[in-house]
């Protein structure tokens, strides 16, 4: 757990890997579950028996914006800021789905911070997260994503 008080705190943290989450399993529930939040039901996400026949692993695939969305619960404990008034996601940069998640497989984020600047009275950080499958080669999805991190007292 990297600590935050200040803008030279976190400027030290350019170009580090700041944290790789635990392993969590995306199984069927979790992605049928997204389905349901997001009216996708597309057959490749919740159709077991169709994927089973014409997918090529046989099983079906999570959503690319549930793995996306995995994001803050898997980096939550990367980086603490201390003094923390108020926090915001201000979207990405860039976003890639590079291999697919197959239902049942187990996933892990990996974050390095690519920029730190201050901006509108706040920390403005953008970092690259890349969220892993386990047995995989390529990642499943690589965000650079923006937030602004405004303290308490921004010394």
């Amino acid at each position: 757990m990297h600590i935050v008080r200040s803008y030279a705190d976190a400027k030290a943290l350019e170009d580090r890997e700041v944290g790789v989450s635990d392993w969590v399993v995306v199984d069927q529930e979790r992605i049928d579950r997204f389905a349901d939040a997001t009216g996708d039901h597309q057959w490749i996400h919740v159709d077991a028996d169709r994927a089973a026949r014409e997918l090529p692993d046989g099983k079906t695939i999570a959503h690319g914006y549930l793995t996306l969305s995995l994001i803050p619960a898997l980096t939550g404990n990367f980086v603490r800021f201390e003094n923390l008034r108020q926090t915001i996601n201000f979207g990405c940069n860039k976003l890639r789905f590079y291999t697919p998640v197959i239902a049942g497989s187990r996933v892990r984020a990996r974050a390095v911070v690519r920029q730190v600047r201050q901006r509108a009275g706040a920390l403005h950080i953008i970092s690259e997260v890349r969220i892993e499958v386990e047995g995989e080669r390529k990642a499943a999805c690589v965000a650079e994503t923006i937030g602004m991190y405004f303290l308490k007292n921004a010394g």
